[in-house]
């Protein structure tokens, strides 16, 4: 009981917090909200005391806030005080564990990469490796969420895993002493050529702009005269360390981005407060589908500056800004406070959650909406839809072939097995997948039965069943059986007419297995079309201009 009279004080806590921000609003307004903070406390008191069985009080509430805070948009979020490591590790990109990244196969937690240098790292745990216990407790059946958090943990204190490793017949156990894990903001920087630099970085954790800092400073001593900035599957971060990258290219002075919000404390610029240490360098910024907040703020501000060439594809369309508060009982609401406008005065929000559809669902802003604005010299740029590149690049589309290969872990599995016996391959610098390599991966598919159905194929199942049951098969089946004798598809085939994109997956896999993030990464340079434009238009100064008025 006394465990319930806390919750019931958490919630009171939490819903006068949200009274007292509104303290200015109408009455009637105010009066909603006590009449709901009465009936929902009052309510949650007489079930916990009335119902019939025994409830869980705190699972309840956390049902009830997962529920009202879904009808808002996925960026308002509550965190209980069992996920602020999942906080942490957001903001700052640290967190205290074993360090690594893991998935779901089959009935367990695989490990998939472990951090270079990390403790994972440090105890030999290898891709592949089953999760079968940690510290003697059975994982069977257990979900990535349970088994990282049984993997996080006191710095310092020792974590004992059981392991089911490929190609071992008995189970293995691992000794791993947690610490506190920095994942790298800038996992690789490089040069491209004698004069043109590279900087990939995944996220804008509090020690972002350091880390782009010094990867611009190596750069520049190495002889860079210009850069590629990569921001592709870049989810964003904190609009600080946007603000201060945004500097390092930027006079000082210049407004990055300006916030405005339903309440006027919300309502901020944000400009660039030093000289900047590159204010002439030609600059290409990469950008993608899942390049997100923090990343649009950059390139978006870089764009209307005419700063850099943008390249790649639209991306995301997150124009929200979300604000941390702290709740009663060490808990945090993560809650959507305004929208960011870029220095041309453009939203680049491309989901109005504000108006849902009948069935809940909610909309893009369709292109005939969107409005147009000008960059600093004139160049025309439009609002609600992400930042649209300078130079567009067609997204690579796979085939359903390649999409079952990684779906289903054939190429993972493939590639752990052929490392059990295969110590060390080419550098990623030098390394080709031959033919040879390519013709034992489909005789491993061979051997573990790979099937799938192509989409065509689950369609004609449908059509097949609703002749059934509508009684029409009789009259239409030579037609069908027809159509299904040329919808069906050869494995074999298949694998040989889709080589060269199963092969740059298998490829990629093969550099993570041996060299980790940054072998991929340095592999896939070589290849990369998004970066094949950058280098064309960096080292044509014409085009670069032309491009850029």
């Amino acid at each position: 009981m006394r465990k319930n009279t806390r919750v019931i004080i958490f919630i009171s806590g939490v819903l006068l917090l949200a009274f007292g921000m509104l303290g200015l609003k109408e009455d009637d307004k105010r009066f909603q909200i006590s009449k709901g903070l009465d009936i929902f406390a009052t309510l949650f008191r007489d079930v916990n005391l009335f119902y019939v069985d025994d409830v869980q009080p705190e699972k309840m509430v956390q049902d009830g806030i997962d529920a009202m805070l879904k009808k808002l948009d996925p960026y308002t979020v509550y965190y209980p005080e069992t996920k602020l490591d999942e906080f942490k590790m957001m903001t700052t990109g640290e967190y205290a564990g074993i360090g690594s990244v893991i998935g779901m196969k089959d009935d367990y937690v695989v490990i998939r990469e472990p951090y270079k240098g990390s403790p994972s790292y440090k105890a030999g745990l290898l891709p592949g490796d089953l999760i079968l216990a940690v510290d003697g407790e059975n994982m069977k059946g257990k979900n990535v969420e349970y088994v990282s958090s049984r993997l996080k943990g006191q710095p310092g204190k020792e974590v004992v895993l059981k392991l089911q490793r490929v190609g071992e017949e008995k189970p293995l156990e691992k000794r791993v002493l947690r610490e506190v894990v920095q994942v790298p903001s800038v996992p690789y920087y490089g040069m491209l050529n004698n004069e043109i630099g590279y900087i990939y970085f995944t996220g804008f954790t509090d020690k972002a702009a350091d880390d782009v800092r010094s990867a611009i400073m190596d750069l520049k001593n190495r002889g860079a005269q210009s850069l590629v900035l990569d921001l592709r599957g870049n989810g964003g971060g904190l609009l600080d360390q946007a603000v201060e990258i945004a500097n390092f290219f930027l006079p000082k002075g210049s407004l990055i981005v300006s916030t405005k919000g339903k309440m006027k404390q919300w309502d901020k610029e944000y400009r660039t407060t030093r000289n900047p240490l590159l204010p002439d360098m030609k600059l290409a910024v990469l950008i993608d589908r899942a390049s997100a907040s923090a990343s649009e703020i950059l390139s978006g501000s870089l764009q209307d500056y005419d700063r850099a060439v943008v390249i790649g594809e639209r991306s995301f369309g997150k124009g929200l800004v979300q604000t941390t508060r702290d709740l009663v009982y060490n808990t945090k609401l993560k809650v959507t406070t305004a929208k960011y406008y870029i220095p041309s005065g453009r939203c680049i929000q491309a989901v109005d959650y504000s108006h849902r559809n009948p069935d809940g669902s909610v909309g893009t802003i369709p292109d005939s909406l969107m409005k147009p604005f000008k960059t600093k010299v004139g160049r025309t740029v439009y609002d609600g839809g992400g930042i649209t590149p300078d130079v567009k690049i067609e997204p690579e589309k796979y085939a359903k072939v390649t999409q079952e290969l990684v779906l289903q872990d054939m190429i993972f599995d493939f590639v752990n097995e052929y490392a059990a016996t295969h110590p060390t391959i080419a550098a990623p610098s030098e390394f080709v997948l031959s033919d040879e390599l390519f013709n034992e991966f489909k005789e491993y598919l061979k051997k573990r039965e790979f099937e799938y159905e192509t989409a065509s194929q689950l369609v004609l199942e449908r059509l097949v069943k609703a002749t059934q049951d509508e009684k029409y098969y009789d009259q239409v089946s030579s037609q069908v059986e027809q159509l299904k004798n040329s919808l069906g598809h050869s494995i074999d085939r298949d694998l040989d007419v889709f080589k060269k994109e199963i092969s740059d997956i298998l490829s990629d896999q093969l550099m993570e297995r041996y060299y980790m993030q940054e072998g991929v990464i340095e592999y896939h340079i070589r290849n990369d079309k998004d970066i094949a434009k950058a280098l064309e238009v960096l080292s044509n100064n014409e085009e670069y201009q032309k491009i850029l008025k």
